[in-house]
């Protein structure tokens, strides 16, 4: 085949779902960690994908290996190389950069994949942050908790999906705190390798959360939009629901906005998709930190259901260095996320899912969970059972249909013994 492909680096369903009917058959080329390959059995499920035309394991999560798979493939001539998942940023900017595409820009990649290094450089650019400081050990942990007054946040400077992250309110939780993130586990969608691990303690800082999701050519802004979003109480902040837009005033979501431009200019970030993350405390926004790939969440698909666009496409097109049309400024409904809690023990039986598809505006009920998965408690992203999305006419009355149709879906379990 001829045709120059799209160079995808990670495995997402729903993207490559979303790009099946608007790619060429056989134009894209996945690039994925050889453990999830297997983990995932994605030569079985991508047999009868007419959208991959190759798939290649490489350990993209290894730094340095961007160049030697450059090396091995040069003659892939990509049209553009897209990063889909965290750990794969790197790589894609560094590959961008040898096959001379349009990318993020190695630096700006690294820049973002290091919390502890985002906070020096966006900070240097006048940005707001929470006090933090790289900790070792609970010793490290009670000092800054001494310094600091108040309840701080434990976080792996170096994870994706809110793994490792703890909110702690007394030096005496410190030490099972750490125990309980420094251990990671993600499962199926990292390799078996051990990954180098570094840790944050920072400053709690109260207030709504908000991410601003916003495609960049050039350094420049083409399209943003601010997603409200809703925590799990609790110690670990796990994102419950997303709302676009976020149905704020007009000057904060420009606040917000301009802020994200600083961080593009701050990490020099070139080409691509930002998610970046901030609390409003006060009315001045802090950056919580920021990812230089698409949003996960179902964001991508809200903001396409609430703007009357296709995001992704755009991306995709603006990567391969294709004009676009002038893309919307304000959105034409709502849309929102809510995720579907359930209880710790093992699963009887999950019901109520054809209700809430009855739902007025909903438009997917997802449960990922069946009778016998063991549920053990809320410890990241990953742990959450399933998802609701729903669309009306502004975003709060999503959030609502969202709500209801979630409360209608009844997770039964076996409650654990210990």
């Amino acid at each position: 085949m001829s045709e120059r492909p799209v160079l995808i680096v990670g495995f997402v369903t729903p993207v490559l779902m979303a790009l099946a009917g608007a790619e060429p058959d056989g134009s894209v080329v996945l690039v994925e960690e050889p453990d999830v390959i297997r983990k995932r059995d994605l030569l079985a499920k991508l047999a009868g994908s007419s959208l991959v035309r190759e798939l290649i394991g490489w350990e993209h999560a290894r730094p340095g290996s961007a160049d030697e798979f450059y090396a091995t493939h040069r003659d892939l001539d990509p049209v553009a190389v897209i990063p889909l998942i965290e750990y794969a940023t790197p790589f894609a900017a560094r590959l961008a950069e040898r096959y001379g595409l349009p990318g993020a820009g190695l630096g700006a990649a690294q820049i973002l994949r290091d919390k502890a290094l985002l906070r020096k450089v966006s900070a240097a650019a006048g940005l707001a942050n929470p006090a933090s400081a790289t900790v070792t050990c609970p010793a490290d942990v009670r000092a800054f908790m001494r310094a600091h007054p108040g309840p701080v946040v434990l976080k792996p400077a170096n994870r994706q999906a809110a793994v490792g992250t703890q909110i702690i309110h007394d030096a005496a939780e410190v030490d099972r705190a750490w125990a309980n993130c420094v251990e990671q586990d993600e499962g199926v969608f990292v390799p078996d390798r051990p990954m180098e691990l570094s840790m944050l303690a920072e400053r709690y800082v109260p207030g709504p959360e908000y991410s601003v999701e916003m495609l960049v050519r050039g350094g420049r802004q083409l399209f943003a939009n601010v997603t409200g979003k809703q925590l799990y109480p609790g110690p670990r902040p796990v994102e419950l629901a997303h709302i676009v837009p976020a149905g704020i005033p007009d000057d904060l979501t420009e606040k917000l906005m301009e802020r994200t431009r600083q961080v593009v200019s701050a990490v020099g970030f070139g080409d691509g998709i930002l998610h970046c993350e901030w609390i409003v405390s006060d009315g001045v926004p802090f950056l919580v930190e920021c990812a230089g790939r698409i949003a996960g969440d179902g964001i991508m698909e809200i903001i396409d259901r609430a703007y009357s666009m296709k995001l992704l496409r755009s991306y995709v097109a603006m990567m391969r260095g294709e004009s676009l049309p002038e893309l919307p400024r304000r959105a034409t409904g709502g849309a929102a996320v809510r995720f579907v809690p359930m209880e710790p023990g093992v699963i009887d039986a999950v019901l109520g899912i054809e209700q809430a598809r009855q739902v007025e505006g909903v438009f997917l009920v997802d449960i990922q969970v069946g009778p016998g998965h063991r549920f053990t408690g809320l410890r990241s992203s990953w742990d959450r059972t399933g998802l609701v999305m729903a669309v009306a006419d502004d975003p709060a009355e999503a959030l609502q249909r969202a709500e209801k149709a979630a409360g209608l879906v009844r997770i039964e379990v076996t409650h654990s013994e210990d």
